[in-house]
């Protein structure tokens, strides 16, 4: 008991002394409490059959019947399938890509070169989808897209990758990888930046080359950061990119790309179906909620710091 009102007047001593740093913080908790709590409210919309005349809290209740119509949707396990295969994907493919290329950027020596390469890197992700997705779709035009030009000045045939299934997949995870991976090395770099060069130095003297001390020095310096946005990233597995995927996709791919928030967007706002959108994405957030805490816990189990 007395450790606690200790520790209890400690913290306050803290809190009043750096308390112009927290008056800082208010502005930014405010904007979460009015932006990500409050619209919480319509979650019972999921609960409910919405009538927008009536207004939330005036619908009739029907308990968790939108989600029995949500699973019993002949076209949700393919769209759910999908979003769990692209956001797979995405995780396997994409979260290595920053820390290989980190690492690659750690090791140049040139100083103006170094930056440069990063500046250009980092780019993509400054560029908004609908932006980039302008970009993809001028490369891979059909009639006179770079892509296929080279196609076609190398004696192949012309390929409309845009509205053949087999590569709608490939082209999401890997236009999604080429405009993220660059901003994720930042992060990367500044964990190596924080690397004891001592240990560089004694595995030098050891006679370990480059590829070893990234292996046995650099990797296993930043596992923390690592593993913290390794849960991060797969508590946001069912996060497929609705950005991405809408101004990409066209029903000619919808059996590959067609993932829950396109189907939110569709059935919610397109066919004013609030209550089933809801419930479609209040599924996808108790899933991805799930996934962040038994990855959490699964790191915790192996002796490395988790979120919390």
């Amino acid at each position: 008991m007395a450790r606690s009102a200790i520790s209890a007047a400690n913290r306050w001593k803290y809190m009043k002394r750096d308390k112009y740093l927290y008056l800082l913080m208010l502005p930014g908790l405010f904007l979460i409490f009015l932006f990500k709590y409050v619209p919480m409210y319509g979650i019972v919309i999921a609960f409910k059959d919405y009538n927008i005349l009536l207004g939330v809290f005036d619908s009739p209740w029907v308990g968790l019947d939108q989600f029995e119509r949500l699973f019993r949707t002949p076209d949700f396990i393919q769209i759910f399938r999908n979003t769990f295969l692209i956001s797979l994907y995405k995780l396997v493919f994409g979260f290595p890509a920053p820390i290989i290329l980190a690492l690659l950027l750690n090791e140049l020596r040139n100083g103006f070169f170094k930056r440069f390469t990063q500046s250009v890197l980092y780019l993509p992700h400054f560029l908004s989808w609908v932006i980039f997705t302008g970009i993809i779709v001028a490369f891979l035009n059909p009639v006179d897209g770079v892509v296929n030009y080279v196609l076609s000045a190398a004696g192949m045939k012309t390929v409309n990758f845009m509205i053949i299934p087999e590569y709608f997949r490939t082209l999401l995870v890997s236009t999604h990888i080429y405009k993220e991976m660059g901003w994720g090395t930042i992060i990367y770099l500044a964990a190596m930046s924080g690397v004891n060069p001592d240990l560089y130095e004694a595995a030098r003297v050891d006679g370990a080359n480059k590829f070893r001390q990234m292996w046995h020095v650099t990797l296993p310096s930043i596992r923390s950061v690592i593993l913290i946005l390794m849960i991060l990233d797969l508590g946001s597995i069912l996060e497929a990119g609705f950005m991405q995927v809408f101004l990409l996709y066209n029903p000619l791919v919808y059996d590959v790309g067609d993932i829950i928030d396109t189907y939110v967007y569709r059935v919610g706002i397109q066919s004013a179906n609030y209550s089933l959108a809801t419930a479609a994405g209040l599924f996808k957030s108790v899933i991805s909620l799930a996934l962040i805490y038994t990855a959490n816990k699964i790191v915790q189990k192996s002796g490395q710091n988790g979120l919390w």
